[in-house]
């Protein structure tokens, strides 16, 4: 029986067994469908020569054979189209190593394209706090970045875009200064050509006593409304007066940009759903991450997931894309004897998951960290948070926040404001 993960091995040595044949060709697409079926389109030139179409259609045959179900009968197996542009349109594609003229493209149900790295925004540098699974600390930890920023008199912009667990809102602005509108409002809205006549209720500025200002955008507003019926539909891609539908992720950047342009704030801090899904991939691919904390606590489940978007990554080639603006933090370090211990044991899954990127880049052209293990600069050390009862216990967040002492976030989240302090200081110089 041969399973999904076994296409694109197989079809590797399918092709280098036929090298020749393949290497004739103009280009080959290896189509792999909704439903997992594999298929080839190939350039309709080769139509002109009976020779060449019953060599690509051996092939075909001879792949088809090893990977059934996950193949159509030969005589429907074989596409043809004047232009690979035209044939790989709304697609996700990757190259495979070996080949110059061979790619394969996926039809995905989603838009979820976690390989499409977006440049960094040349705007307010956009720090997303990401992590595979929930209860690691990771919107808590948030918050207490953004009072932190803004005691020293910056202005920030916090965006809650855990859509499907909304709540940040409530950490930093009290029930009354909600403001009337969300994220999700917005996305809907502007599916109508509606979303310009939220945006002054869209977001509203915390109270807490800071130099500066925090701007909070939630994901629904004061009142969330049908909000499942909503949430139904922020995914969906713009498509009334346009040639080509404008996906959800571009029109969430679209956004992001106005929000920016409008309040200009120094920094952006952005709460990504939990998961490998296309919230997550628009917060950490599509949106201009200048940086994106990673969030893991002790244990395999945290590197079970991530180790599979490493390794998606890879395979598209796209690693050394991302891999400078990834940055690990380990989650709730006991505040015991046991401290020492936890944070070895994350470094070193951490940097297993990392070394194998290390090797892709030479030594010599990174110049503020080396791939060595010990290397506390390298985005595989982790920056530790603290556990605390205090912040981790029966109050709420919100109130939490109301009795916030400027010590204790220090002595919780010291490594993770230093590094934003220094990564906001590298922007400004650059």
């Amino acid at each position: 029986m041969t399973t999904f993960d076994q296409i694109v091995p197989i079809a590797i040595e399918e092709l280098n067994a036929h090298s020749e044949v393949v290497a004739q060709l103009d280009w080959l697409l290896i189509n792999r469908d909704l439903n997992g079926r594999v298929r080839f389109i190939v350039s309709d030139s080769i139509t002109a020569s009976n020779e060449q179409h019953k060599q690509i259609k051996d092939l075909y045959r001879s792949l088809a054979e090893r990977i059934t179900p996950h193949a159509y009968p030969v005589d429907a197996g074989i596409l043809f189209e004047a232009e690979r542009e035209h044939a790989s349109q709304g697609t996700a594609i990757f190259g495979l190593a070996g080949f110059d003229n061979v790619w394969v493209i996926d039809r995905l149900a989603s838009e979820s394209q976690w390989e499409a790295i977006a440049e960094v925004s040349p705007g307010a540098p956009r720090i997303v706090f990401f992590s595979i699974k929930g209860g690691v600390g990771r919107s808590t930890a948030l918050a207490a970045s953004s009072w932190a920023l803004a005691k020293q008199g910056k202005s920030v912009l916090v965006l809650d875009l855990d859509l499907e667990s909304p709540g940040l809102s409530s950490a930093l602005l009290p029930s009354e200064r909600q403001p009337k509108y969300g994220i999700t409002d917005w996305l809907v809205e502007d599916l109508v050509d509606n979303g310009d006549a939220l945006i002054k209720d869209l977001f509203a500025t915390s109270d807490l006593s800071t130099a500066g200002q925090i701007y909070l955008v939630p994901a629904h507003g004061s009142d969330p409304g049908e909000y499942v019926s909503k949430l139904g539909r922020v995914w969906m891609p713009k498509t009334n007066g346009r040639t080509h539908p404008e996906a959800w992720s571009l029109r969430l950047n679209r956004l992001v940009n106005h929000l920016e342009s409008l309040i200009r704030p120094d920094v952006i801090l952005i709460d990504s759903r939990a998961g490998i899904d296309e919230v997550a991939a628009a917060c950490v691919t599509d949106l201009g991450a200048h940086t994106v904390l990673m969030f893991a606590i002790q244990g395999q489940q945290t590197w079970t997931g991530y180790r599979a978007l490493f390794s998606h990554w890879q395979q598209r080639g796209v690693i050394t894309e991302i891999r400078n603006r990834l940055q690990l933090v380990a989650g709730l370090v006991p505040d015991d004897e046991r401290r020492l211990e936890y944070l070895a044991a994350i470094r070193a899954d951490s940097y297993q998951l990392f070394e194998d990127t290390y090797d892709v880049v030479e030594p010599g052209a990174i110049s503020d960290w080396s791939f060595e293990g010990v290397d506390d600069n390298a985005p595989h050390a982790p920056l530790p948070i603290r556990w605390n009862r205090g912040w981790y216990g029966l109050l709420s967040l919100q109130q939490r926040m109301l009795q916030v002492d400027e010590n204790e976030v220090r002595a919780i989240y010291g490594g993770l404001l230093d590094f934003l302090d220094r990564a906001l200081v590298q922007e400004n110089q650059t």
